[in-house]
């Protein structure tokens, strides 16, 4: 019974050694999708990819009237915020554009799937990739605000790396669950869009979470997008490191590797089928 369970959690682990070892031996093939994605999504336009500098400063200029003008909302601290509202818009903003593009990449690339032998599970990761390119449009904007805001430059900025690779992995957990059920569950990425919304509102992105009562942060910070959001701002705007949340980070990676590998299980299994579905 005990050698039996050994050999079958030896083998799953080879088995997801294989299916992550796949992607990474695919890596010039990522880059050139992802590439084509983004090329695909001005084709035609005027424009082009100044569209990628137009949407978030849009975004921005909206809730930045909204909020500040409107409801004239201010964060603690005296930071300007137009800057604290988009460090926090800009690690949600390509969460939400990963996982919302995600939930249709195989559906959408079928042709791929049912014609050759192709590694679907790159396409969630094809997803990241092309949706940094808009990440690193809406940090320079940023950037931008933050020096026509005169306020500090700190070593800390380079910190937003570690919360970015925080994001990928939670958002490629959530992908490949997302993309390999809305195979067979079309409402899948109906969900996906709503579950979003209410995400969005549900993190303190437009509003500071310390107004609230000490229960309600608790709750607040069950969601994995509130400690990326916070590490955003504090990388660019508080400065504090990472390693003064020792319990919080360590709530983030269990529930995050849980959801990473949860979601590639379930790709894995489902993975198979795909061609019968499309």
């Amino acid at each position: 019974m005990f050698l039996s369970t050994s050999q079958n959690l030896i083998e799953g682990i080879r088995s997801f050694y294989k299916f992550i070892l796949l992607i990474l031996q695919q890596k010039k093939l990522i880059f050139t999708l992802a590439k084509r994605e983004v090329r695909a999504q001005y084709v035609g336009s005027f424009l082009g990819l100044i569209w990628t500098i137009i949407h978030p400063a849009v975004l921005i200029f909206v809730f930045w009237v909204v909020f500040s003008v409107g409801f004239r909302v201010k964060p603690m601290n005296d930071i300007p915020f137009v800057v604290w509202l988009t460090a926090g818009l800009a690690a949600w903003f390509v969460f939400s554009e990963i996982v919302g593009g995600a939930a249709g990449s195989v559906i959408s690339n079928a042709h791929l799937i049912k014609k050759t032998l192709f590694q679907s599970q790159i396409l969630p990761v094809v997803k990241i990739v092309s949706c940094l390119i808009t990440h690193s449009i809406f940090l320079c904007v940023l950037f931008l605000l933050i020096v026509g805001m005169r306020l500090p430059f700190s070593l800390f900025f380079f910190q937003f790396f570690y919360y970015l690779f925080c994001l990928a992995i939670l958002s490629l957990g959530i992908s490949w669950a997302v993309a390999a059920l809305n195979v067979f569950i079309r409402d899948v990425g109906q969900i996906v869009g709503v579950a979003l919304q209410v995400g969005m509102w549900a993190t303190p992105i437009l509003w500071d979470a310390r107004i609230m009562p000490s229960v309600v942060q608790s709750l607040l910070k069950l969601n994995p997008m509130y400690y990326i959001v916070q590490g955003y701002r504090e990388s660019f705007i508080y400065f504090v490191p990472f390693w003064k949340h020792p319990v919080l980070t360590l709530y983030f990676w269990v529930l995050t590797l849980t959801i990473f590998f949860f979601g590639a299980f379930v790709f894995k299994k489902l993975k198979p089928h795909f061609a019968d579905v499309l």
